[in-house]
């Protein structure tokens, strides 16, 4: 079982979290708010995000390098974490 699996009803409470503070942009964008309260949303919304990268970066880890016997199926483990991070880096 993959630790998204394990952890589904956590990471689908985060996901609507995000969906609810998206929509409050949407919501202060429509009714004209001052940019100041747009910003401090947008960056609760990417403090939100990081949390959330962080912990499945998390728990990739332990599920699939520090977790794994198999010295090639670490490896894989390993190199999937290290592509998904290049391209979060982009």
């Amino acid at each position: 079982m993959s630790h998204t699996t394990k952890n589904k009803d956590k990471l689908i409470a985060r996901i609507r979290r995000l969906k609810g503070q998206m929509e409050a942009i949407e919501r202060a964008l429509e009714a004209e708010a001052p940019c100041t309260e747009v910003l401090n949303q947008v960056a609760s919304v990417r403090g939100a995000i990081n949390g959330l990268t962080a912990e499945l970066i998390e728990d990739h880890i332990h599920e699939h390098v520090l977790g794994v016997e198999d010295p090639a199926a670490r490896e894989a483990g390993a190199r999937q974490l290290i592509d998904v991070i290049r391209t979060y880096m982009k």
